[in-house]
C-alpha cells in the first residue's frame, strides 16, 4: 500500500493508478527532482529580462542580481507577489457574490434569491446601514453596494469591512502606521485603502526599480493580505449567506465511498458557490431524477471535491469525496459521470486523466479555460438554463460507464459539519461568554484555527488530523476550514463521540453542547468566520485579537492564497504555524521581519515546523503565555 497518503481510501486509488499507469501528482512531482533549490530559497529572479537572476546562497557566486537587487530585496519580492496572487483570488470570489447580490436586490436576477434574511439584517446594521422602512431588495442593494465599494474606492480610509467588523483591529493598525513613521521618517502603511489598490501596489512595487526595502515589501504584503481577509474573504462569506443561507449543523458523509456504483455521479470542484448551488438545485428536480431512471441510472448523486464541495456540504445535505489530492483520485473510480469546475485548485492534468475513463471534464469560468476540457460558460442570468443542460449532459454521459471499470473504495465516514459562527453561537446560547468562561476556567486552554491544502511533499491530511489530534488531547478546541476541514470529515474526527478522546476539560464542554472537539467552519474563503469570532472574543473581553490564547496553522499549504490567509492571520494578532517551508530561507532579513519583527509590531508571527508533537508544544506554550498575561 502507498505511503503517499493518510487516508486508506486514497492509498488504496494511488496503488490502483500505479499498476495500471495512470499519472498521477505524486508521479508527476517525483519527475520534477530535484527541484530547483534557489527556487525553493526564493532567491531567484525573473522580474526583468535581464535576469532569471539569481542569488547564491553558500556566498560563492553573484551576492546580488543585475540590477543590483539583493537577496533580502529578491525574497520579499517574491514572496509579496505570492501574497497579491492569493489575495486577488480570494477577493476576486468575494467581487462575484457581491455582484450577484446586488443583481438581486435590483430585481435584475430571478434565478437566484435572498435565502437568509436575518443575516442581511445583521450585516446591513453591522454596516451601519439605516434599515427603518426598507425591503430585503432594497438592503440587499445597499450591503451590496459597500461591498463593491471597498474593491474601488479612492479615498485614504480604510474599507468598511474591517472597520465595522473589527474596529479595534482599525484603531490598532493606525497605531502601527503611526508609530512606524515616528521610528522610521517613511510612510509605511498597513490598513488596507481598498482591496483592489493593494494587489495592484504589490506588482508596482516589485516591477524592476521601484521598492527595494524588504520591511516595506513585506508590509505591503501585510496590507494587502488584511485587504483579503477583512474584506474579500469576508465579503465572500457574509454575501455567500445571505444568498445560499447561513450553514446550519448537520450530518453528511465523505470520503470516496459516497460516490454511487449505480447513480449518475456528478463531482462540483473548484471553489465558488454560485455555480454549485445551482447544479444541486437543478438536480433535485423530480423530473432530471426520472431522466436519469430513463438512461438507466437509479438517480443523481451529486458529490463536493476541495471547498466548492465544502460549501454545498455545509448548505446542504450532499457528501463530499474528497479534498484537493482527491481531484484525480474520484476520476480513477470509473464511476464518476462529469467532473465539473469553476476557479482555483484545479489540476489541469484532469483533462487528459477524464480521456483515459468517460468522465466529461466540463469547465464553467472564464477566468479558468482548460484546453481539453469541456467548456460550458456559466452565466448568472441564465443560471437555472445552464446548470441544467450540465446536469442533462451528465446523465447522458451515463451510458458510457465501463462496468468493468467501476473501481469504488468503500471508505466512507459520518461527519457533523455546518458550523457557521451564528451556529457556534446558537449553541453557546446566543454570546461568546460561554465560550470566554470556558477558556477563563481552563476547561478549553485555547483555540487553533487550522487551514489549507494538501500538497504531495506531505503524506496526504497525515499532518492535517494528528496536529488536531494532539491539541485536543491538550484541551485545546480546534477550528478549521478547507482542505483540513475534508481531511478530519474523511477520517471520522468530525462526530461528538470523538470529544472522548479530547482532555477532560474540553471533553465536557463538548459533551455539555453536543459538538465535536473539531469545528468544520468551510471553505478557505470562510477563514473569516475565524477572524469574525476572534474579533467577538477580543471584543467582549475589551481586549486586542493578539491578547487571545490563540494560534492558527497551515500544516500542508501549497496554494498562494495559504501566504495571504497565514498573513492575514499574523497581521491581526494570531501566530501561524506553516509547513513545508515558505520559499524565504534565501533571506535572513525576511525571516527575522516574518518571525519576529511581526511579533514585536503585530502579535503575530510565523514558526516553521515539521514535527507534529514540537508544534504543539510551541502553540500549547505561546496559549499558556497568552492566558498568563490576561491572569486566567
Amino acid at each position: 500500500m502507498s505511503s503517499k497518503s493518510f487516508d486508506p481510501a486514497a492509498r488504496e486509488m494511488i496503488d490502483f493508478g500505479k499498476k495500471n499507469n495512470f499519472e498521477l501528482v505524486w508521479d508527476r512531482l517525483k519527475e520534477q527532482q530535484p527541484q530547483c533549490g534557489f527556487g525553493e530559497l526564493g532567491v531567484c529572479c525573473r522580474n526583468c529580462v535581464m535576469g532569471p537572476c539569481r542569488i547564491d546562497p553558500f556566498g560563492e557566486g553573484p551576492d546580488k542580481g543585475v540590477c543590483g537587487a539583493t537577496a533580502d530585496t529578491i525574497v520579499a519580492r517574491n514572496i509579496v507577489r505570492m501574497i497579491a496572487a492569493g489575495a486577488a483570488a480570494h477577493s476576486d470570489h468575494g467581487r462575484r457574490p457581491a455582484l450577484l447580490l446586488k443583481e438581486v436586490g435590483e430585481k435584475e436576477n430571478r434565478d437566484y434569491e435572498i435565502k437568509d434574511e436575518a443575516k442581511l439584517v445583521n450585516v446591513a446594521k453591522k454596516l451601519g446601514i439605516n434599515i427603518e422602512n426598507k425591503d430585503k431588495f432594497q438592503l440587499a442593494k445597499e450591503v451590496a453596494e459597500i461591498a463593491l465599494n471597498d474593491y474601488g474606492k479612492q479615498d485614504s480610509n480604510s474599507i468598511k469591512f474591517l472597520e465595522s467588523y473589527a474596529p479595534k483591529l482599525k484603531e490598532k493598525l493606525e497605531q502601527i502606521e503611526k508609530a512606524l513613521y515616528e521610528k522610521t521618517g517613511k510612510i509605511m502603511g498597513v490598513l488596507p485603502r481598498n482591496i483592489d489598490r493593494e494587489i495592484v501596489d504589490i506588482m508596482h512595487r516589485t516591477h524592476i526599480g521601484v521598492d527595494n526595502d524588504p520591511l516595506s515589501l513585506i508590509l505591503q504584503g501585510i496590507r494587502a493580505a488584511l485587504g483579503d481577509g477583512w474584506g474579500g474573504s469576508l465579503i465572500a462569506t457574509e454575501c455567500q449567506d445571505i444568498l445560499f443561507g447561513t450553514p446550519k449543523v448537520h450530518t453528511v458523509y465523505a470520503n470516496l465511498g459516497v460516490l454511487s456504483p449505480d447513480e449518475v455521479n456528478i463531482v462540483i470542484h473548484g471553489h465558488e458557490p454560485v455555480l454549485s448551488e445551482k447544479i444541486v438545485e437543478i438536480a433535485l428536480k423530480k423530473e432530471l431524477i426520472e431522466y436519469a431512471k430513463s438512461k438507466g441510472a437509479a438517480g443523481i448523486n451529486v458529490a463536493g471535491m476541495c471547498c466548492t464541495g465544502n460549501e454545498i456540504l455545509m448548505r446542504h445535505n450532499v457528501p463530499i469525496a474528497g479534498n484537493e489530492l482527491h481531484q484525480e483520485l474520484a476520476v480513477l473510480t470509473g464511476a464518476v459521470e462529469a467532473m465539473i469546475v469553476d476557479v482555483q485548485c484545479i489540476f489541469p492534468a484532469l483533462a487528459n486523466l477524464t480521456k483515459c475513463f468517460h468522465t466529461k471534464f466540463i469547465s464553467t469560468s472564464d477566468q479558468a479555460m482548460f484546453p481539453g476540457a469541456d467548456h460550458i460558460q456559466f452565466e448568472e442570468d441564465r443560471a437555472d438554463e445552464i446548470a441544467e443542460k450540465i446536469v442533462k449532459i451528465a446523465i447522458e454521459n451515463f451510458a458510457n460507464r465501463d462496468k468493468s471499470k467501476v473501481n469504488i473504495p468503500e471508505h466512507k465516514n459520518e461527519a457533523i459539519v455546518g458550523f457557521s459562527v451564528e451556529q457556534i453561537l446558537e449553541a453557546l446560547g446566543g454570546t461568546v461568554e460561554p465560550l470566554i468562561d470556558a477558556v477563563k476556567n481552563g476547561k478549553i486552554k485555547g483555540i487553533v484555527g487550522i487551514v489549507g491544502c494538501n500538497n504531495p511533499k506531505v503524506e496526504q491530511d497525515y499532518f492535517h488530523v494528528n496536529l488536531a489530534k494532539e491539541l485536543i488531547k491538550r484541551d485545546i478546541l480546534v477550528i478549521g476550514t478547507g482542505c483540513w476541514a475534508i481531511a478530519l470529515a474523511k477520517a471520522g474526527l468530525l462526530s461528538v463521540d470523538y470529544a472522548n478522546f479530547a482532555g477532560d476539560g474540553l471533553k465536557s464542554v463538548c459533551k455539555v453542547l453536543k459538538i465535536p472537539p473539531f469545528l468544520h467552519m468551510g471553505s478557505c474563503v470562510d477563514c473569516s468566520r475565524m477572524l469574525v469570532v476572534a474579533s467577538a472574543i477580543a471584543d467582549t473581553l475589551n481586549v486586542n485579537i493578539s491578547d487571545l490564547p490563540l494560534f492558527g496553522s497551515a500544516p500542508e499549504w501549497m496554494t498562494e492564497k495559504a501566504v495571504s490567509i497565514g498573513t492575514y492571520f499574523v497581521a491581526s494578532g494570531i501566530p501561524v504555524h506553516l509547513w513545508p517551508i515558505p520559499p524565504i530561507l534565501g533571506s535572513k532579513e525576511v525571516v527575522k521581519i516574518l518571525t519576529e519583527t511581526a511579533k514585536e509590531v503585530f502579535g503575530g508571527y510565523f514558526i516553521i515546523e515539521e514535527d507534529v508533537e514540537k508544534a504543539v508544544n510551541i502553540m500549547e506554550a505561546h496559549i499558556l503565555e497568552k492566558r498568563k498575561a490576561l491572569g486566567i
